[in-house]
């Protein structure tokens, strides 16, 4: 949950003197057109949120802008109105150009807002609706209502927009919308953090993001503040190292850290199920009769709300039928898009800067199209990044419509083998039968094939990056996987080149027969591009905790060495596996220290002990009766 990461990446990635100079021009750019104000707005139940307004100068009723606005627990400042914003006001140079009455407001309970701060507020039910009863989203109605009144100059439109936390402000806006409410862009939005969120994936819970990430935002605020000091010092250069050591997961509330002054973290660790803490804050169910135009914006590489913005988008669709509703995914880690420049990332060159391209075609258009009436948006419901090919492409929905359904099984000598869509349908008898001319190495019920099958040990876990690292390497998500490939602890299966590009688009569910000796594990699963040169570029990964294989809410333990089926799916993809390529797919127990280690006993992992911590034996299984396999959606 690395989400302080934001304001990093939104810096320039230049020079410290060329730096100073651009926020030099920056800020006189801001102080030459708008004019700054600073304002306590009050809600329903009488807390005051603190608000900065920049308004442009010419605003008036013979020339009226919109509003648009972000809400964020990260700050609305810098403080005073003789304080302004050193980039923007707007969040990109094009929106700040093209000018709108930017606003952003300290959500309840952060920085400057009075009030009670609550971990993704949960969406008011439709009986609690009393007059001082208060949500997300009726802070943001009251807030607009303010803004029409009291800012003159405004042509009575609002729009919001946000990245990450700021981007479920977003999403928090859409139910029972101020009529003024005309677009909203949720980016990156955090949608629900137990399954696919900043907090756990599939129930486990991510370590080494939400440790930094706690330390200075789960900090306790008796009263308004202008800034946040974190509950202890950490710094290490050394991450995979200094968690190994920290033990069980609850020396983390040790003196030396959290000590029980953290009471996000202290959720965290108390609601370990899907319960209703989780299903509380998960905000889709919510997303009904929406009424905006909506912009869901999200980045393949996105490593803490890449599940967010896929699901966001696919909810308003699935609940909101006619609702004007587009996405767009492009090659960009979280909040990357923000950027002036991103045409690469890491070894990957875009060959052009696809922020550009999305801020000048997309974004801008959006909100000037549904808040000033200016020029037309009119673009595919979904804009979305081939990561494989370097290329945009278009679809009328997301995942295409015209993807076909393709099983890739699991074979024993590390193969893989893709069935072929004109027998995909006799799959079931494919599997029986060892003459079937269309599938090569295949398993036979006349024919045990043994198992694979690794030791897993949670006190020699497998890294998720190569090499010693302090912070979260933001590139772990295209990695080279051959240092996980070398480990015994690491089973990897390939196809042949492919005589053709594959090109996958959607969601990539897993399909598991496994055992282990113990009572509980992890699956990761990681879907990887092998190049002719023998790179293993990851394409997608994603992890299981073994006890919610059959519900999130109602965890059970495995029987030792019984196999048993874990089914998940992975988030979507737009990547073509080109001709010459290989498919290779890597199975593994622990993804250390980005996720917690799962001790490998039935116990409950916050309070576990060392003792706890048990090695064990995981088998893949792979023969005709436990046919393990990936189902992935292809485009024709």
């Amino acid at each position: 949950m690395t989400r302080h990461y934001l304001t990093a990446i939104l810096l320039l990635a230049a020079a410290p003197f060329a730096q100073a100079q651009t926020r030099a021009q920056d800020s006189a750019f801001v102080r030459q057109h708008y004019t700054k104000l600073d304002r306590q707005i009050t809600m329903r139940d009488g807390v005051k949120l603190y608000t900065t307004i920049y308004v442009p100068k010419e605003a008036s009723a013979a020339t009226p802008y919109p509003f648009l606005m972000t809400r964020t627990p990260y700050s609305a400042g810098p403080y005073g109105e003789n304080k302004y914003r050193q980039r923007g006001p707007g969040p990109s140079r094009e929106l700040s150009e093209e000018k709108y009455i930017f606003v952003y407001q300290d959500v309840r309970g952060r920085y400057m807002s009075e009030g009670q701060f609550e971990e993704m507020t949960p969406a008011l039910p439709a009986s609690k609706a009393q007059p001082t009863a208060h949500d997300e989203s009726t802070d943001t109605y009251d807030t607009i209502e303010w803004l029409l009144k009291n800012v003159p100059g405004n042509n009575g439109r609002v729009g919001m927009v946000g990245i990450s936390y700021p981007g479920f402000y977003a999403s928090a806006a859409l139910p029972n919308a101020h009529p003024a409410l005309k677009a909203v862009s949720p980016q990156a939005p955090v949608t629900d953090e137990f399954i696919g969120d900043d907090a756990r994936h599939k129930g486990a819970f991510f370590l080494l993001d939400n440790f930094s990430f706690t330390n200075y935002f789960d900090v306790p605020r008796p009263q308004p503040v202008a800034n946040y000091k974190p509950l202890f010092d950490f710094e290490t250069k050394d991450a995979y190292k200094f968690f190994l050591e920290l033990g069980p997961l609850k020396n983390a509330n040790g003196p030396k850290y959290f000590n029980n002054r953290a009471r996000i973290w202290n959720e965290y660790q108390q609601h370990d199920t899907y319960d209703a803490y989780w299903q509380q804050r998960n905000i889709r169910p919510a997303l009904t009769g929406v009424k905006p135009a909506v912009l869901v914006v999200g980045g393949w590489f996105d490593a803490e709300d890449l599940y967010g913005a896929l699901n966001t988008y696919k909810v308003i669709e699935k609940q909101n039928p006619g609702a004007t509703n587009r996405l767009v995914m492009g090659p960009w880690t979280h909040g990357a898009w923000a950027r002036p420049d991103w045409s690469r990332f890491g070894p990957l060159s875009f060959g052009s800067n696809t922020a550009e391209t999305f801020h000048q075609t997309l974004e801008t258009p959006f909100f000037n199209f549904y808040l000033k009436d200016k020029g037309s948006f009119n673009p595919a419901e979904a804009t979305v990044f081939n990561t494989g090919t370097n290329e945009w492409k278009t679809y009328a929905a997301w995942p295409p419509v015209a993807t076909e359904a393709r099983t890739i099984l699991i074979q024993e000598n590390g193969h893989l083998a893709v069935i072929e869509p004109a027998v995909e349908t006799k799959v079931s008898k494919a599997l029986k039968d060892s003459n079937n001319p269309h599938i090569t190495r295949l398993p036979t019920v006349n024919k045990l094939v043994p198992p694979s099958q690794y030791l897993s040990d949670p006190a020699n876990p497998v890294p998720y990056t190569a090499g010693v690292r302090g912070d979260r390497n933001n590139e772990y998500m295209i990695e080279d996987q051959r240092f996980a490939a070398k480990r015994p602890d690491v089973l990897s299966f390939r196809t042949e080149a492919l005589p053709q590009d594959l090109t996958v688009a959607g969601p990539i569910n897993a399909d598991l027969w496994v055992s282990t000796s113990g009572t509980d594990a992890d699956f990761v699963v990681k879907v990887i591009d092998e190049l002719p040169d023998g790179t293993q570029r990851l394409v997608r990964a994603e992890v299981m905790r073994g006890r919610f294989r059959n519900s999130f809410s109602n965890p059970e333990a495995f029987k030792p060495n019984q196999p048993t089926e874990v089914k998940y799916e992975l988030p979507d993809v737009l990547h073509t596996f080109q001709k010459g390529h290989r498919l290779m797919v890597q199975v593994q127990s622990t993804w250390f220290p980005l996720v917690d280690r799962n001790p490998q006993t039935f116990v409950n992992i916050a309070q576990a002990d060392a003792k706890d911590f048990q090695k064990a034996t995981i088998r893949l299984y792979h023969d005709a009766s436990h046919p393990s396999a990936l189902r992935v959606p292809v485009l024709p």
